[in-house]
This record gives structure tokens, sequence and C-alpha cells, in this order.
């Protein structure tokens, strides 16, 4: 219950202040992305042959180079994750299209139009006020999952709670 609080608060935090949340994802990712350059250069003398050797490193420094240019430019890293999301949501919305298509006779496939409608309306949205969208776009889509996320197993273990007593 103590989690779902806390995520909360960090969810409506993120909402409130988006470019410092944004700012906070791009170094999370900028670390994870160094942390998984070590990882990579660690597998690579994991025992396979020497091209096998070659294209883990050169995949360890990609990953390594990556993860630190985000860390030493964090404005403009945000800016291009918000790009990619901006990307990676208008690709959903023409899935989401297909898959209401495709789903078109089932009970309930509205909702996939539905989604894929929402999907789109974010894409472009984010695409339209770029690179202005770079301040809000990522803090406030992390602050509303996470709110929700928070919300949810609340929810759960308020429910789950009623049941035990």
């Amino acid at each position: 219950m103590a989690l779902s609080v806390l995520m909360i608060i960090a969810g409506v935090f993120a909402i409130a202040s988006p470019f410092w949340a944004g700012i906070a994802v791009t170094r999370l990712v900028g670390w994870l992305l160094l942390f998984s350059g070590g990882l990579h250069f660690v597998y690579a003398f994991r025992g396979g042959g020497v091209t096998a050797v070659l294209w883990e490193i050169l995949l360890a420094v990609v990953y390594a180079v990556a993860g630190i240019y985000l860390l030493a430019n964090t404005a403009v890293g945000l800016a291009t994750l918000t790009f990619v999301i901006a990307f990676y949501l208008f690709a959903e919305a023409f899935l989401e299209f297909a898959a209401s298509y495709m789903m078109r006779h089932e009970k309930g496939s509205g909702w996939l139009l539905f989604d894929g409608i929402v999907t789109l309306v974010l894409a472009v949205l984010i695409w339209s006020t770029f690179p202005a969208s770079k301040v809000w776009a990522i803090g406030t889509l992390v602050g509303v999952s996470m709110l929700f996320s928070g919300i949810s197993r609340l929810m759960m273990t308020s429910a789950v709670r009623r049941i035990a007593a």
C-alpha cells in the first residue's frame, strides 16, 4: 500500500513538473544504456569465436557511447526521446487500427479503434509541437503512467485486504 501511495505522489510530481521528470527519465535511460554496455562487454568474453567477441565489444561500445552522450547532453537526449516516443505512438496507432480492422467482427473491437485514435492524437500532439513538446511530453506521459499504476495497485491492495478480512 505504501508503494502505491509513493507511486501516486511521484506521478503527481511528474505531471506537475514534466520537464524535470523528463530530465530524470533521460538520465535514467542514459545510465541504463551505460550499464547495458558494461554487461555486453562482460558477455563478449563468454567463450564465443573471435567474430562474436568483436561484435559484442562493438555493441558494448555503442551502448556505452549512447549512454554517455545522453548523460552529457541531457536536453538533446530529452528531445531525442520525445521524438522517438512520438514516432513509436504513431506506429502503435496504425497497428491498433490494423488490429481493430482485423477483429472488427469481434465484440469489443471498437476499443482497439478507440485506443488507436487516442494514440494517434497523442502522436500528432507531440509531433506537431516538436521541439517544444520535449518540455512536457516525456514527463507528463511517465507521470500519468505512474499515477494510474499507483492508483490501480492501491485499488488491488485494498481489494485483497477486504477479501482477506
